[in-house]
């Protein structure tokens, strides 16, 4: 999976799973782009991810995860409950204000 912290006012933590990098997903009126240059950054270990998105949940980030695996690393670190969790052609995200 790569993992990409977007430094702002408010940090963004940017992870998606390595096979979904610079795809496009469409269903009805959604659409989930995952693009290079917003989750391209770091390529990371499951552990490795759980472990920056509890640091960075405590930093009050948001997050941006697409993949069941990036999904699955965001469950383990609690930055998202089952409940964020949709998917769009089969592809789970969460999208997360902290």
């Amino acid at each position: 999976m790569y993992i990409n912290i977007i430094r702002s006012y408010r940090d963004i933590v940017a992870i998606c799973d390595a096979e979904l990098l610079g795809k496009f997903f469409e269903e009805e009126n959604f659409q989930l782009d995952v693009k290079e240059s917003f989750y391209k950054g770091e390529k990371t270990t499951e552990e490795k991810a759980v472990s920056l998105m509890k640091d960075m949940a405590i930093e009050d980030a948001t997050f941006n995860i697409v993949g069941a695996k990036s999904v699955n690393a965001a469950l383990k670190a609690g930055v998202i409950n089952q409940h964020g969790v949709n998917k769009i052609q089969g592809i789970p995200f969460a999208l997360i204000l902290m």
